[in-house]
């Protein structure tokens, strides 16, 4: 039988905590991508692990940007700070895409993030999805703030045609041409994750139709190598963007092309659990 208990959370932290009275010290938060969701079901299984979960909501919830736009990084150092005081001394990131975003930045930023676990990673930051607390989605904004202050990001290509695969768009060319831009721009957008003393576990798919993670967690794991920093990288090359962690199935209405298979998501989630549970395992 189920022993997780599930509390919601209001105020300066949003979402719900997961947990089971044997839990260890180990907390975790999970981060999902640009749907909102309370991942509670995720968290359920991270709780049934021994951890400690944390399904955060990061935007939409009263007080907060009701899109991906100018959100404060400090958001996620909230959730650190409220797993801390819920016993945990390990901290552990689970981001998927724009979840993974937030968490790889988050990690080079607060040095109390013990671990990251970045699912269909972006490599670099990007601009808004949806609108601001102002209610406006134009002009294009960042997706992240530090101390009050914009990142930069790599800017969208009006230019883009739509593309379609299995009659759903696929924003994978969107984001490829966005990578067009100059130079500069790519490297002032770039996610420093060399300075990021976690560890690092990279998932993403080869078929992934919504943005190119697999070329964007190789970027990641060349430069942290650079870094001499520890790091794993797991690629299925026919799983897509949504990676289906053991017992997870996938949705079956979307708005949005995402590529790959069942059997190859759900093999590459198998791959990443086996990462995971090393990172939630407590060290000494």
């Amino acid at each position: 039988m189920d022993s997780c208990k599930i509390e919601r959370l209001e105020g300066r932290v949003n979402g719900a905590f997961v947990s089971r009275p044997d839990a260890n010290e180990t907390g975790v938060a999970v981060l999902s991508g640009s749907s909102g969701r309370v991942d509670i079901d995720r968290a359920r299984l991270f709780a049934g692990a021994g951890a400690k979960a944390l399904a955060l909501q990061w935007f939409g919830a009263t007080g907060q940007s009701p899109g991906i736009c100018e959100i404060p990084l400090e958001t996620f150092c909230d959730a650190t700070d409220y797993l801390i005081s819920r016993g945990c001394r390990r901290i552990v990131f689970v981001g998927t895409s724009k979840g993974a975003e937030a968490a790889l930045l988050v990690a080079t930023l607060d040095p109390r993030v013990n671990s990251v676990i970045a699912i269909s990673p972006s490599s670099v930051v990007w601009g808004n999805i949806g609108p601001g607390k102002d209610g406006r989605e134009w002009p294009e904004r960042s997706s992240w703030t530090w101390k009050g202050e914009p990142l930069e990001f790599v800017p969208a290509d009006p230019t883009w045609e739509r593309d379609y695969r299995d009659g759903l768009v696929s924003y994978r060319s969107f984001f490829e041409k966005c990578l067009g831009t100059d130079e500069q721009t790519l490297r002032r957008a770039q996610i420093p994750i060399e300075k990021a003393t976690a560890d690092l576990v990279l998932v993403a798919g080869g078929d992934d139709a919504l943005w190119p993670s697999e070329s964007f967690a190789r970027e990641l794991a060349s430069r942290r190598e650079k870094g001499g920093r520890p790091l794993s990288l797991l690629v299925d090359p026919e799983a897509g963007h949504r990676v289906l962690l053991p017992g997870e199935t996938t949705p079956r209405s979307s708005l949005r092309a995402h590529g790959g298979n069942d059997a190859a998501d759900a093999r590459l989630g198998l791959m990443a659990w086996e990462a995971i549970e090393a990172a939630l395992s407590p060290k000494d």
